[in-house]
């Protein structure tokens, strides 16, 4: 970080209320995503991390479908499990 000018919070603050919204993108402007082939890293990787991709195997599908099932059967049948335990919801 020693190439890295820092910004004060403030001088940020005040340069982002004077910008013009309606303001043209240059054609030479650089994108937000960070691409490591170019060399072009804007935000390091804490900060932003890549997206991953969760699988949805077949038990996890299973899962799910058998939790949200057993909800809608048992809010259909009249009984409440907010707290946990089945009980009639008078």
């Amino acid at each position: 970080m020693d190439d890295v000018d820092l910004i004060d919070p403030a001088e940020l603050e005040r340069l982002a209320l004077a910008a013009d919204p309606d303001a043209e993108v240059p054609d030479d402007a650089l994108p937000f995503l960070a691409d490591s082939a170019a060399g072009v890293e804007l935000l390091p990787a804490w900060y932003m991390p890549v997206a991953q991709n969760l699988r949805r195997t077949p038990a996890r599908v299973f899962g799910a479908a058998t939790f949200v099932g057993a909800l809608v059967i048992v809010n259909g049948a009249g009984l409440c499990v907010t707290y946990g335990l089945p009980e009639i919801a008078w």
